[in-house]
Protein backbone atom coordinates (compact mmCIF):
# COMPACT_ATOMS: atom_id res chain seq x y z
CA UNK A 1 0.00 0.00 0.00
CA UNK A 2 2.69 2.35 0.87
CA UNK A 3 4.42 1.72 -2.41
CA UNK A 4 1.45 2.58 -4.07
CA UNK A 5 1.13 6.05 -2.32
CA UNK A 6 4.66 6.62 -3.12
CA UNK A 7 3.84 5.78 -6.81
CA UNK A 8 1.05 8.22 -7.27
CA UNK A 9 2.90 11.17 -4.86
CA UNK A 10 5.76 10.44 -8.33
CA UNK A 11 3.63 10.96 -11.04
CA UNK A 12 1.81 13.96 -9.50
CA UNK A 13 4.73 15.93 -8.56
CA UNK A 14 5.96 15.11 -12.63
CA UNK A 15 3.04 16.22 -14.15
CA UNK A 16 3.12 19.05 -11.81
CA UNK A 17 6.98 19.86 -12.58
CA UNK A 18 6.53 19.35 -16.30
CA UNK A 19 3.32 21.74 -16.10
CA UNK A 20 5.74 24.77 -14.69
CA UNK A 21 8.42 24.17 -16.69
CA UNK A 22 6.21 23.99 -20.33
CA UNK A 23 6.90 26.89 -22.49
CA UNK A 24 4.75 29.55 -22.59
CA UNK A 25 2.31 29.84 -25.57
CA UNK A 26 1.56 32.15 -28.22
CA UNK A 27 -1.20 35.30 -26.78
CA UNK A 28 -4.25 36.43 -28.32
CA UNK A 29 -4.48 39.70 -29.95
CA UNK A 30 -7.26 40.64 -28.25
CA UNK A 31 -5.65 40.76 -25.07
CA UNK A 32 -4.00 43.66 -25.85
CA UNK A 33 -5.61 47.66 -26.61
CA UNK A 34 -3.25 50.26 -28.29
CA UNK A 35 -4.37 54.12 -28.11
CA UNK A 36 -4.29 55.40 -30.47
CA UNK A 37 -4.66 52.81 -33.37
CA UNK A 38 -3.57 53.81 -35.75
CA UNK A 39 -0.69 55.32 -34.43
CA UNK A 40 -0.19 59.61 -34.95
CA UNK A 41 2.68 61.74 -34.64
CA UNK A 42 3.41 64.70 -32.56
CA UNK A 43 5.72 66.94 -32.00
CA UNK A 44 8.03 64.63 -34.31
CA UNK A 45 7.61 61.71 -32.38
CA UNK A 46 5.10 58.11 -32.52
CA UNK A 47 3.69 57.60 -28.91
CA UNK A 48 0.88 55.23 -27.82
CA UNK A 49 -0.26 53.76 -25.03
CA UNK A 50 -0.26 49.97 -24.92
CA UNK A 51 -2.18 47.78 -22.42
CA UNK A 52 -2.02 44.44 -22.42
CA UNK A 53 -3.03 41.24 -20.36
CA UNK A 54 -1.33 37.85 -18.91
CA UNK A 55 -4.04 35.98 -19.11
CA UNK A 56 -4.90 33.20 -15.69
CA UNK A 57 -3.19 30.56 -15.10
CA UNK A 58 -0.32 31.63 -18.00
CA UNK A 59 2.53 33.42 -16.61
CA UNK A 60 4.73 30.51 -15.28
CA UNK A 61 6.16 31.02 -12.36
CA UNK A 62 10.15 30.54 -12.86
CA UNK A 63 9.34 32.54 -15.69
CA UNK A 64 11.34 36.01 -17.01
CA UNK A 65 9.63 37.52 -19.78
CA UNK A 66 10.87 40.54 -21.68
CA UNK A 67 8.47 42.58 -23.81
CA UNK A 68 9.48 44.96 -26.49
CA UNK A 69 7.72 47.20 -28.77
CA UNK A 70 9.49 47.14 -32.12
CA UNK A 71 7.96 48.93 -35.12
CA UNK A 72 8.43 47.61 -38.55
CA UNK A 73 8.62 49.32 -41.65
CA UNK A 74 10.03 48.88 -45.22
CA UNK A 75 11.94 45.78 -44.15
CA UNK A 76 13.43 47.75 -41.10
CA UNK A 77 12.87 47.89 -37.40
CA UNK A 78 13.50 50.26 -34.46
CA UNK A 79 12.94 49.04 -30.90
CA UNK A 80 11.54 51.00 -28.27
CA UNK A 81 12.48 50.59 -24.25
CA UNK A 82 11.48 46.62 -23.21
CA UNK A 83 9.96 46.48 -20.04
CA UNK A 84 10.22 43.09 -17.69
CA UNK A 85 7.76 40.91 -15.78
CA UNK A 86 8.45 37.57 -13.47
CA UNK A 87 6.79 34.83 -12.18
CA UNK A 88 6.39 34.48 -8.53
CA UNK A 89 9.06 31.95 -7.93
CA UNK A 90 11.90 34.81 -9.51
CA UNK A 91 13.75 37.18 -7.20
CA UNK A 92 14.33 40.35 -8.59
CA UNK A 93 12.45 43.67 -8.74
CA UNK A 94 10.24 43.49 -12.06
CA UNK A 95 6.45 43.27 -11.87
CA UNK A 96 5.31 40.13 -10.93
CA UNK A 97 2.90 38.61 -12.61
CA UNK A 98 0.92 35.93 -10.09
CA UNK A 99 0.27 33.00 -11.97
CA UNK A 100 -3.28 32.14 -10.65
CA UNK A 101 -4.76 35.64 -11.65
CA UNK A 102 -2.44 36.78 -14.36
CA UNK A 103 -1.97 40.74 -14.57
CA UNK A 104 -2.41 43.87 -16.65
CA UNK A 105 -0.19 46.11 -17.55
CA UNK A 106 0.63 49.27 -19.56
CA UNK A 107 3.99 50.29 -21.91
CA UNK A 108 4.46 53.32 -23.48
CA UNK A 109 6.53 53.10 -25.88
CA UNK A 110 8.17 56.07 -28.01
CA UNK A 111 9.87 56.68 -31.64
CA UNK A 112 11.25 59.32 -33.09
CA UNK A 113 8.94 59.46 -36.72
CA UNK A 114 10.80 59.71 -40.02
CA UNK A 115 8.63 59.57 -42.89
CA UNK A 116 9.17 56.50 -43.86
CA UNK A 117 7.40 54.71 -41.05
CA UNK A 118 4.35 56.33 -42.83
CA UNK A 119 3.39 52.40 -43.66
CA UNK A 120 3.96 50.19 -40.39
CA UNK A 121 3.17 48.08 -37.99
CA UNK A 122 3.71 48.07 -34.18
CA UNK A 123 4.70 44.74 -32.47
CA UNK A 124 4.95 43.35 -28.82
CA UNK A 125 8.07 40.98 -29.00
CA UNK A 126 8.33 38.29 -26.01
CA UNK A 127 11.69 36.35 -24.80
CA UNK A 128 11.14 34.26 -21.82
CA UNK A 129 14.09 32.83 -19.82
CA UNK A 130 12.60 30.39 -17.52
CA UNK A 131 15.00 28.40 -15.76
CA UNK A 132 18.23 27.74 -17.93
CA UNK A 133 16.50 28.13 -21.47
CA UNK A 134 15.57 30.97 -23.49
CA UNK A 135 12.53 30.97 -25.87
CA UNK A 136 10.57 33.14 -27.83
CA UNK A 137 6.86 33.97 -27.56
CA UNK A 138 4.85 34.92 -31.34
CA UNK A 139 4.82 38.56 -31.73
CA UNK A 140 1.85 40.34 -31.26
CA UNK A 141 0.70 43.03 -33.66
CA UNK A 142 -0.62 45.62 -31.46
CA UNK A 143 -1.07 48.47 -33.79
CA UNK A 144 -1.48 49.02 -37.37
CA UNK A 145 -0.28 52.64 -39.86
CA UNK A 146 1.03 55.81 -38.49
CA UNK A 147 -1.26 59.09 -39.01
CA UNK A 148 1.47 61.79 -39.94
CA UNK A 149 -0.48 64.71 -40.92
CA UNK A 150 1.09 66.54 -38.04
CA UNK A 151 3.95 66.21 -39.80
CA UNK A 152 2.62 68.43 -42.80
CA UNK A 153 3.08 71.23 -40.73
CA UNK A 154 5.22 74.07 -43.15
CA UNK A 155 8.25 76.08 -42.14
CA UNK A 156 9.11 77.34 -45.87
CA UNK A 157 8.97 80.59 -47.01
CA UNK A 158 6.07 80.17 -49.11
CA UNK A 159 4.20 79.50 -45.69
CA UNK A 160 6.47 81.51 -43.28
CA UNK A 161 7.18 84.80 -44.88
CA UNK A 162 10.29 86.54 -44.22
CA UNK A 163 10.65 89.92 -42.89
CA UNK A 164 12.33 92.77 -45.63
CA UNK A 165 14.23 95.90 -43.88
CA UNK A 166 12.73 98.29 -46.27
CA UNK A 167 14.90 100.99 -48.53
CA UNK A 168 14.27 104.20 -47.88
CA UNK A 169 14.59 105.36 -51.75
CA UNK A 170 12.75 108.42 -52.47
CA UNK A 171 12.33 109.26 -56.41
CA UNK A 172 11.83 112.70 -55.36
CA UNK A 173 13.81 114.55 -53.14
CA UNK A 174 13.43 118.02 -51.44
CA UNK A 175 16.31 119.77 -50.46
CA UNK A 176 15.62 122.97 -48.69
CA UNK A 177 18.33 126.45 -48.79
CA UNK A 178 17.01 129.06 -45.95
CA UNK A 179 19.17 132.28 -45.36
CA UNK A 180 17.49 135.74 -43.23
CA UNK A 181 17.84 139.20 -43.24
CA UNK A 182 18.49 140.87 -40.50
CA UNK A 183 17.34 144.19 -39.18
CA UNK A 184 17.54 146.43 -36.84
CA UNK A 185 15.45 147.32 -33.93
CA UNK A 186 11.99 148.98 -35.11
CA UNK A 187 13.32 149.45 -38.60
CA UNK A 188 12.35 147.81 -42.08
CA UNK A 189 15.14 148.91 -44.10
CA UNK A 190 17.08 146.72 -46.09
CA UNK A 191 21.04 147.04 -44.88
CA UNK A 192 23.53 146.47 -47.86
CA UNK A 193 25.49 144.45 -45.67
CA UNK A 194 22.62 142.02 -45.17
CA UNK A 195 22.47 141.36 -48.99
CA UNK A 196 25.97 140.21 -49.00
CA UNK A 197 25.86 137.83 -46.36
CA UNK A 198 27.17 134.03 -47.21
CA UNK A 199 23.52 133.05 -46.87
CA UNK A 200 22.16 135.00 -49.35
CA UNK A 201 24.98 134.70 -51.72
CA UNK A 202 24.42 130.80 -51.32
CA UNK A 203 20.55 131.37 -52.28
CA UNK A 204 21.48 133.00 -54.72
CA UNK A 205 24.13 130.59 -56.11
CA UNK A 206 21.67 128.12 -56.08
CA UNK A 207 18.74 129.81 -57.95
CA UNK A 208 20.85 130.29 -60.66
CA UNK A 209 22.36 126.71 -61.13
CA UNK A 210 18.59 125.46 -61.26
CA UNK A 211 18.33 127.17 -64.75
CA UNK A 212 20.43 124.63 -66.28
CA UNK A 213 19.55 121.54 -63.96
CA UNK A 214 18.02 118.69 -65.97
CA UNK A 215 16.72 117.06 -62.60
CA UNK A 216 15.54 119.80 -60.26
CA UNK A 217 12.76 121.93 -59.99
CA UNK A 218 11.17 124.39 -57.30
CA UNK A 219 8.77 123.39 -55.25
CA UNK A 220 8.13 126.91 -53.15
CA UNK A 221 9.86 129.59 -52.17
CA UNK A 222 8.62 131.80 -49.03
CA UNK A 223 9.36 135.38 -47.82
CA UNK A 224 8.34 135.44 -44.29
CA UNK A 225 8.80 138.98 -42.62
CA UNK A 226 8.85 138.70 -38.87
CA UNK A 227 9.32 141.48 -35.75
CA UNK A 228 9.97 139.79 -32.08
CA UNK A 229 7.76 139.81 -29.09
CA UNK A 230 8.57 143.48 -27.64
CA UNK A 231 6.21 145.92 -28.17
CA UNK A 232 3.00 146.50 -29.52
CA UNK A 233 1.06 144.18 -31.36
CA UNK A 234 0.58 146.90 -33.99
CA UNK A 235 4.04 147.92 -34.33
CA UNK A 236 5.19 144.89 -34.78
CA UNK A 237 2.49 143.96 -37.27
CA UNK A 238 3.48 147.33 -39.29
CA UNK A 239 7.13 145.88 -38.94
CA UNK A 240 6.62 142.62 -40.14
CA UNK A 241 4.48 144.05 -43.03
CA UNK A 242 7.29 146.03 -44.03
CA UNK A 243 10.72 143.84 -44.14
CA UNK A 244 8.29 141.20 -46.11
CA UNK A 245 7.78 143.98 -48.65
CA UNK A 246 11.66 145.45 -48.67
CA UNK A 247 12.74 142.13 -48.98
CA UNK A 248 10.21 140.61 -51.72
CA UNK A 249 11.52 143.45 -53.86
CA UNK A 250 14.67 142.75 -52.98
CA UNK A 251 14.67 139.29 -54.67
CA UNK A 252 12.40 139.81 -57.44
CA UNK A 253 15.27 142.35 -58.85
CA UNK A 254 17.37 139.61 -58.34
CA UNK A 255 15.34 136.98 -59.82
CA UNK A 256 15.02 139.50 -62.54
CA UNK A 257 18.76 139.26 -63.17
CA UNK A 258 18.85 135.83 -63.16
CA UNK A 259 16.62 135.16 -65.60
CA UNK A 260 14.71 133.43 -63.28
CA UNK A 261 10.61 132.66 -63.49
CA UNK A 262 10.07 131.67 -59.83
CA UNK A 263 7.24 133.57 -57.78
CA UNK A 264 7.71 134.15 -54.56
CA UNK A 265 5.13 133.20 -52.22
CA UNK A 266 5.18 136.21 -49.04
CA UNK A 267 3.57 136.17 -45.38
CA UNK A 268 4.37 137.80 -41.99
CA UNK A 269 4.70 137.37 -38.65
CA UNK A 270 3.74 139.96 -36.47
CA UNK A 271 5.11 138.04 -33.33
CA UNK A 272 7.25 135.33 -33.70
CA UNK A 273 6.42 133.62 -30.34
CA UNK A 274 7.58 130.55 -32.07
CA UNK A 275 11.03 131.54 -32.85
CA UNK A 276 11.23 132.95 -29.43
CA UNK A 277 10.60 129.25 -27.90
CA UNK A 278 13.28 127.75 -30.20
CA UNK A 279 15.86 130.03 -29.71
CA UNK A 280 15.02 129.81 -25.56
CA UNK A 281 15.30 125.55 -25.71
CA UNK A 282 18.55 126.73 -27.08
CA UNK A 283 19.91 128.53 -24.96
CA UNK A 284 21.63 128.27 -21.53
CA UNK A 285 19.70 131.93 -20.04
CA UNK A 286 19.31 131.93 -16.48
CA UNK A 287 15.07 130.94 -15.69
CA UNK A 288 15.42 129.41 -19.30
CA UNK A 289 12.78 126.57 -18.18
CA UNK A 290 10.63 129.38 -15.79
CA UNK A 291 10.33 131.17 -19.08
CA UNK A 292 9.14 128.48 -21.00
CA UNK A 293 6.57 127.45 -18.58
CA UNK A 294 5.53 130.91 -18.75
CA UNK A 295 5.09 130.79 -22.70
CA UNK A 296 2.73 126.68 -22.17
CA UNK A 297 0.80 128.57 -19.38
CA UNK A 298 -0.06 131.76 -21.23
CA UNK A 299 -1.86 132.44 -25.24
CA UNK A 300 -2.15 135.84 -24.98
CA UNK A 301 0.71 137.68 -26.40
CA UNK A 302 0.93 140.61 -24.35
CA UNK A 303 0.39 138.48 -20.81
CA UNK A 304 3.58 136.79 -22.15
CA UNK A 305 5.39 139.66 -22.72
CA UNK A 306 4.53 141.46 -19.07
CA UNK A 307 5.41 138.41 -17.25
CA UNK A 308 8.41 137.76 -19.11
CA UNK A 309 9.66 141.04 -18.52
CA UNK A 310 9.09 140.51 -15.21
CA UNK A 311 12.03 138.32 -14.71
CA UNK A 312 13.98 141.09 -15.03
CA UNK A 313 17.77 139.46 -14.91
CA UNK A 314 16.53 137.72 -17.46
CA UNK A 315 14.85 139.55 -19.94
CA UNK A 316 17.84 141.91 -20.21
CA UNK A 317 19.32 138.47 -21.74
CA UNK A 318 16.49 137.81 -23.63
CA UNK A 319 16.58 141.48 -24.81
CA UNK A 320 20.76 141.55 -26.04
CA UNK A 321 20.73 137.48 -27.21
CA UNK A 322 17.39 136.54 -28.22
CA UNK A 323 15.24 139.30 -29.68
CA UNK A 324 17.93 140.77 -32.24
CA UNK A 325 17.54 137.47 -34.19
CA UNK A 326 13.82 137.78 -34.30
CA UNK A 327 14.05 140.64 -36.59
CA UNK A 328 14.28 139.21 -39.85
CA UNK A 329 12.96 137.84 -43.03
CA UNK A 330 13.11 134.81 -43.44
CA UNK A 331 13.93 133.10 -46.98
CA UNK A 332 12.72 129.44 -47.75
CA UNK A 333 13.52 127.62 -50.61
CA UNK A 334 12.72 123.95 -51.58
CA UNK A 335 13.73 122.43 -54.35
CA UNK A 336 12.75 118.90 -55.82
CA UNK A 337 15.47 116.92 -57.13
CA UNK A 338 14.11 113.58 -59.29
CA UNK A 339 16.38 110.78 -58.42
CA UNK A 340 17.58 107.98 -61.39
CA UNK A 341 14.81 106.04 -63.15
CA UNK A 342 13.84 102.67 -62.62
CA UNK A 343 15.89 101.62 -65.73
CA UNK A 344 19.28 103.82 -64.62
CA UNK A 345 19.05 102.06 -61.16
CA UNK A 346 18.47 98.41 -62.69
CA UNK A 347 21.34 98.99 -64.92
CA UNK A 348 24.06 100.51 -62.43
CA UNK A 349 23.33 97.75 -59.82
CA UNK A 350 24.06 95.17 -62.79
CA UNK A 351 27.21 96.95 -63.77
CA UNK A 352 28.61 99.25 -61.72
CA UNK A 353 26.56 99.28 -58.30
CA UNK A 354 29.07 101.83 -56.55
CA UNK A 355 27.48 104.79 -58.47
CA UNK A 356 24.81 103.80 -56.36
CA UNK A 357 23.71 105.15 -52.78
CA UNK A 358 23.01 102.18 -50.65
CA UNK A 359 19.18 102.98 -50.72
CA UNK A 360 19.17 102.62 -54.52
CA UNK A 361 20.99 99.30 -54.25
CA UNK A 362 18.42 98.10 -52.00
CA UNK A 363 15.52 99.91 -54.02
CA UNK A 364 17.22 97.86 -57.32
CA UNK A 365 16.50 94.82 -55.59
CA UNK A 366 12.35 95.53 -55.82
CA UNK A 367 12.70 96.29 -59.47
CA UNK A 368 12.86 92.14 -59.99
CA UNK A 369 11.07 89.12 -59.41
CA UNK A 370 14.30 86.32 -59.66
CA UNK A 371 15.71 85.49 -56.25
CA UNK A 372 18.76 85.13 -58.28
CA UNK A 373 19.15 88.39 -59.15
CA UNK A 374 17.82 89.77 -55.99
CA UNK A 375 20.44 88.00 -53.70
CA UNK A 376 23.17 89.29 -56.26
CA UNK A 377 22.28 93.08 -55.79
CA UNK A 378 22.13 92.50 -51.80
CA UNK A 379 25.17 90.75 -51.47
CA UNK A 380 26.95 93.75 -53.39
CA UNK A 381 24.85 95.76 -51.05
CA UNK A 382 26.81 93.80 -48.21
CA UNK A 383 30.15 94.54 -49.58
CA UNK A 384 29.56 97.95 -50.59
CA UNK A 385 28.26 98.53 -47.33
CA UNK A 386 29.18 96.30 -44.61
CA UNK A 387 27.67 98.90 -41.89
CA UNK A 388 24.34 98.60 -43.23
CA UNK A 389 22.43 95.52 -41.68
CA UNK A 390 19.45 95.64 -44.68
CA UNK A 391 21.54 94.42 -47.04
CA UNK A 392 22.55 91.00 -44.58
CA UNK A 393 18.78 90.61 -42.91
CA UNK A 394 17.60 90.81 -46.91
CA UNK A 395 19.96 88.44 -48.37
CA UNK A 396 19.20 85.94 -45.65
CA UNK A 397 15.23 86.47 -46.59
CA UNK A 398 16.21 85.80 -49.94
CA UNK A 399 18.12 82.75 -49.42
CA UNK A 400 15.81 81.49 -47.14
CA UNK A 401 13.07 82.05 -49.70
CA UNK A 402 15.64 80.37 -52.07
CA UNK A 403 15.69 77.17 -49.19
CA UNK A 404 19.29 77.61 -49.02
CA UNK A 405 18.90 77.69 -44.61
CA UNK A 406 22.59 77.44 -43.82
CA UNK A 407 23.54 80.76 -46.09
CA UNK A 408 20.95 82.53 -44.57
CA UNK A 409 21.69 81.51 -41.55
CA UNK A 410 24.81 82.83 -41.46
CA UNK A 411 23.67 86.15 -42.84
CA UNK A 412 21.01 86.41 -40.33
CA UNK A 413 23.89 86.50 -37.78
CA UNK A 414 25.55 88.76 -39.45
CA UNK A 415 22.82 91.15 -39.63
CA UNK A 416 22.31 90.94 -35.55
CA UNK A 417 26.02 91.42 -35.46
CA UNK A 418 25.19 95.27 -36.51
CA UNK A 419 22.53 95.17 -34.70
CA UNK A 420 20.99 92.47 -31.90
CA UNK A 421 17.55 94.35 -31.63
CA UNK A 422 16.61 94.98 -34.81
CA UNK A 423 12.98 93.10 -34.88
CA UNK A 424 13.07 91.81 -38.40
CA UNK A 425 16.64 90.49 -38.08
CA UNK A 426 15.16 88.72 -34.66
CA UNK A 427 12.75 87.20 -36.87
CA UNK A 428 14.29 85.83 -39.57
CA UNK A 429 16.45 84.91 -37.17
CA UNK A 430 13.43 82.74 -35.32
CA UNK A 431 12.15 81.32 -39.15
CA UNK A 432 16.03 79.60 -39.78
CA UNK A 433 15.74 78.41 -36.48
CA UNK A 434 12.50 77.24 -36.70
CA UNK A 435 13.09 75.06 -39.83
CA UNK A 436 16.21 73.42 -38.14
CA UNK A 437 13.68 72.32 -35.56
CA UNK A 438 15.72 74.15 -32.67
CA UNK A 439 12.48 75.13 -31.47
CA UNK A 440 13.95 76.71 -28.01
CA UNK A 441 16.44 79.44 -30.22
CA UNK A 442 13.56 80.08 -32.62
CA UNK A 443 10.78 81.06 -29.44
CA UNK A 444 14.24 83.64 -27.85
CA UNK A 445 14.55 84.95 -31.49
CA UNK A 446 10.50 85.29 -31.94
CA UNK A 447 10.42 87.15 -28.13
CA UNK A 448 12.61 89.74 -29.30
CA UNK A 449 10.74 90.40 -32.77
CA UNK A 450 7.77 92.71 -31.63
CA UNK A 451 7.46 95.36 -34.27
CA UNK A 452 8.53 93.02 -36.75
CA UNK A 453 7.07 93.73 -40.69
CA UNK A 454 6.79 89.80 -40.56
CA UNK A 455 3.88 87.60 -39.09
CA UNK A 456 4.31 86.98 -35.98
CA UNK A 457 0.95 84.78 -35.20
CA UNK A 458 1.59 82.79 -37.97
CA UNK A 459 5.73 81.79 -36.85
CA UNK A 460 4.05 81.58 -33.42
CA UNK A 461 1.33 79.32 -34.28
CA UNK A 462 3.43 77.19 -36.48
CA UNK A 463 6.18 76.67 -33.38
CA UNK A 464 3.29 75.68 -31.39
CA UNK A 465 1.75 72.85 -33.84
CA UNK A 466 5.75 71.58 -34.20
CA UNK A 467 6.15 71.27 -30.24
CA UNK A 468 2.44 69.52 -30.58
CA UNK A 469 0.48 71.86 -28.07
CA UNK A 470 -2.27 72.55 -30.65
CA UNK A 471 -4.57 74.29 -28.50
CA UNK A 472 -2.01 76.99 -28.10
CA UNK A 473 -1.22 76.75 -31.71
CA UNK A 474 -4.38 77.35 -32.54
CA UNK A 475 -4.93 80.90 -30.08
CA UNK A 476 -1.61 81.95 -31.54
CA UNK A 477 -2.68 81.75 -34.94
CA UNK A 478 -5.94 84.03 -34.45
CA UNK A 479 -7.40 84.71 -37.56
CA UNK A 480 -4.58 84.01 -39.36
CA UNK A 481 -5.62 82.39 -42.58
CA UNK A 482 -3.04 79.78 -43.92
CA UNK A 483 -2.48 75.99 -44.33
CA UNK A 484 -0.26 75.98 -41.05
CA UNK A 485 -3.33 77.68 -39.13
CA UNK A 486 -5.85 74.80 -40.89
CA UNK A 487 -3.82 71.93 -40.30
CA UNK A 488 -3.75 72.98 -36.31
CA UNK A 489 -7.62 73.00 -36.36
CA UNK A 490 -7.67 69.32 -38.48
CA UNK A 491 -5.49 68.24 -35.45
CA UNK A 492 -8.14 69.98 -32.87
CA UNK A 493 -10.87 67.76 -34.72
CA UNK A 494 -12.61 71.58 -35.44
CA UNK A 495 -13.12 69.93 -39.33
CA UNK A 496 -15.71 73.01 -39.49
CA UNK A 497 -13.05 75.51 -38.59
CA UNK A 498 -10.57 74.04 -40.90
CA UNK A 499 -12.75 74.39 -43.84
CA UNK A 500 -13.49 78.17 -43.64
CA UNK A 501 -9.62 78.84 -42.85
CA UNK A 502 -8.59 76.93 -46.12
CA UNK A 503 -11.45 78.75 -48.10
CA UNK A 504 -9.91 82.03 -46.90
CA UNK A 505 -5.94 81.28 -47.86
CA UNK A 506 -5.14 83.98 -50.12
CA UNK A 507 -2.40 81.81 -52.08
CA UNK A 508 -3.54 78.57 -52.20
CA UNK A 509 -1.78 75.67 -53.31
CA UNK A 510 -1.04 72.25 -53.23
CA UNK A 511 -1.09 71.82 -49.56
CA UNK A 512 -4.21 73.74 -49.60
CA UNK A 513 -5.95 71.49 -51.58
CA UNK A 514 -4.44 68.34 -49.78
CA UNK A 515 -5.43 69.28 -46.09
CA UNK A 516 -9.17 69.95 -47.75
CA UNK A 517 -9.31 66.14 -48.87
CA UNK A 518 -8.11 64.83 -45.16
CA UNK A 519 -11.06 67.24 -43.88
CA UNK A 520 -13.10 65.11 -46.21
CA UNK A 521 -11.61 61.67 -45.24
CA UNK A 522 -12.21 62.24 -41.58
CA UNK A 523 -15.99 63.74 -42.02
CA UNK A 524 -16.90 60.79 -44.30
CA UNK A 525 -17.20 63.55 -46.93
CA UNK A 526 -16.42 61.46 -50.44
CA UNK A 527 -16.49 63.98 -52.89
CA UNK A 528 -14.41 66.53 -50.71
CA UNK A 529 -12.33 64.06 -50.63
CA UNK A 530 -11.97 63.49 -54.77
CA UNK A 531 -12.35 67.12 -55.54
CA UNK A 532 -9.33 67.86 -53.00
CA UNK A 533 -7.35 65.40 -54.16
CA UNK A 534 -7.59 66.32 -57.47
CA UNK A 535 -6.52 69.90 -57.24
CA UNK A 536 -3.61 68.99 -55.23
CA UNK A 537 -2.41 66.23 -57.39
CA UNK A 538 -2.64 68.40 -60.92
CA UNK A 539 -0.36 71.04 -58.87
CA UNK A 540 1.69 68.81 -57.01
CA UNK A 541 2.19 65.48 -58.81
CA UNK A 542 3.90 64.01 -54.87
CA UNK A 543 0.75 64.23 -53.50
CA UNK A 544 -0.33 61.34 -55.44
CA UNK A 545 2.15 58.66 -53.69
CA UNK A 546 2.09 60.20 -50.41
CA UNK A 547 -2.18 59.88 -50.61
CA UNK A 548 -1.45 56.46 -51.68
CA UNK A 549 0.85 55.50 -48.43
CA UNK A 550 -1.40 57.84 -45.95
CA UNK A 551 -3.20 56.24 -43.54
CA UNK A 552 -5.75 58.97 -43.54
CA UNK A 553 -7.24 57.43 -46.58
CA UNK A 554 -6.84 54.21 -45.21
CA UNK A 555 -10.79 53.94 -46.33
CA UNK A 556 -10.24 54.68 -49.64
CA UNK A 557 -7.70 52.43 -50.44
CA UNK A 558 -9.85 50.19 -52.60
CA UNK A 559 -12.01 52.84 -54.43
CA UNK A 560 -11.85 52.96 -57.34
CA UNK A 561 -12.25 56.92 -57.61
CA UNK A 562 -9.78 57.52 -55.20
CA UNK A 563 -6.85 54.79 -57.03
CA UNK A 564 -7.84 56.37 -60.31
CA UNK A 565 -6.75 59.76 -58.82
CA UNK A 566 -3.93 58.90 -57.36
CA UNK A 567 -2.26 56.14 -59.96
Amino acid sequence: MNKQLVFLFSVSLGIALVSCNKNMTALDKNLFKTNPNPLETKAGKVDAAVTGTFPTKYFSKKATVTVTPVLKFNGQEVKGAPEVFQGEKVVGNNKTIPYKTGGTYTMKPSFAYTPEMSQSELFLQFNVAQKKKTYQIPEVKVADGIIATSELVSTNASELAPALIPDKFQRVIQQKQEADIMFLIQQSNLRKSETKSTDIIDLTNKIKSLKDAQNETVSSFDIVGNASPDGGMSLNTNLAEKRTKVTNDYIKKQLKKLQSNISPNTKFTAEDWDGFQKLMEESNIQDKQLILRVLSMYSDPEQREREIKNISVAFKTIAEEILPKLRRSRLMLTVDVTGKSDAEISNLAQNDPSKLSVDELLFAATLTNNNDEKAAIYTKATELFPQDIRGFNNLAAVQFEQGKVSDAEANAAKALAIDSKSENANFNAGLIALSKKDLSKAEEYFGKSGGTTGNVAQAQGTLNTISGDYAKAEKAYGTTASNNAALTQILNSNYTGAREVLSEVAKPNALTSYLGAIVGARTNDRETVYSNLRNAVKQDKTFASKALKDVEFANFFTDTTFLSIVK
